[in-house]
């Protein structure tokens, strides 16, 4: 697959520009720290903040704060790109481009801590295999890709933790994660192929192009962020019925990842909750 290879190769150079690894404790404490006391905050560290019952509304807000300042952030950088001339990394890739996977892909760090995911980071080094599953599903997510808010919901959701613990992280990621990602990722350059079209006639009028540019990519990663936020918020209030509707969903939307793996995963779930 083309497309997802492509995505991989934007992911990994993204991840290499300064300011896009996210480091989960500081950043916790930075953002939470004058709003909770020292003693919940320590919790915080330890275990998360869903953890140590910081409200769902709370976490939300603060949420949709970091969202908006990710945005703006974005926008600016892709003004700078969006000026003829700009050059280009990883030779083929546009600059803009790497740009702006880089401010999703820290928003989307920022986010998942925020509720309660651990650290992806291991001796300053990004963990390879949460890059092809987490993060490229989380891309899913604020790309709009069909499935894909299903398939998050129902893998951090607490009635689905206990069965997945209980399986060989190997055979998930291989049987399930695995061709999910792909499918994901693939989704994803086709869109953005799309997208790369409209940035390019922008780019014709010097200045002007930049502006185009910036405006098009505020609203697309302010709607990009609000999607994992609202899709990270419904896991915290989730329910057997919202599982059994999410599992139906993703039938639906990605009926050619569906295999005998797949159905035997979903029925320990939904008969575990």
């Amino acid at each position: 697959m083309a497309e997802s290879t492509s995505v991989e190769l934007i992911i990994s150079n993204a991840l290499k520009l300064p300011g896009v690894k996210v480091n989960r404790n500081e950043f916790l404490a930075k953002t939470l720290a004058d709003q909770i006391s020292a003693d919940q905050l320590k919790l915080v560290l330890e275990k998360g903040p869903i953890e140590a019952n910081i409200s769902s509304s709370q976490l939300k807000r603060i949420a949709k704060s970091i969202v908006e300042k990710r945005t703006l952030q974005t926008s600016t950088a892709s003004f700078a790109a969006g000026l003829p001339g700009g050059v280009a990394m990883a030779a083929t890739i546009p600059a803009d481009t790497i740009q702006f996977f880089g401010v999703a892909l820290r928003l989307a760090q920022e986010l998942a801590y925020l509720y309660g995911y651990k650290d992806m980071w291991q001796d300053n080094q990004i963990d390879m295999e949460r890059v092809k599953g987490e993060l490229i599903l989380f891309l899913g997510v604020m790309f709009g890709v069909g499935g894909s808010a299903s398939i998050l919901k129902v893998f951090s959701s607490k009635l689905s933790q206990q069965i997945l613990k209980k399986l060989p992280q190997k055979a998930l990621t291989k049987t399930l994660i695995y061709p999910i990602v792909k499918k994901i990722a693939a989704m994803i350059g086709v869109k953005m192929t799309k997208d790369s079209f409209a940035k390019s006639f922008a780019k014709v009028v010097p200045v002007l192009g930049g502006v185009v540019s910036g405006g098009l990519t505020y609203t697309s990663m302010k709607k990009m962020g609000n999607r994992l936020n609202d899709v990270f918020y419904e896991s915290m209030t989730y329910s057997g019925t919202d599982l059994k509707n999410d599992f139906n969903q993703i039938k639906k939307e990605m009926p050619e990842i569906i295999d005998a793996d797949f159905i035997e995963l979903e029925n320990k779930i939904l008969n575990k909750s």
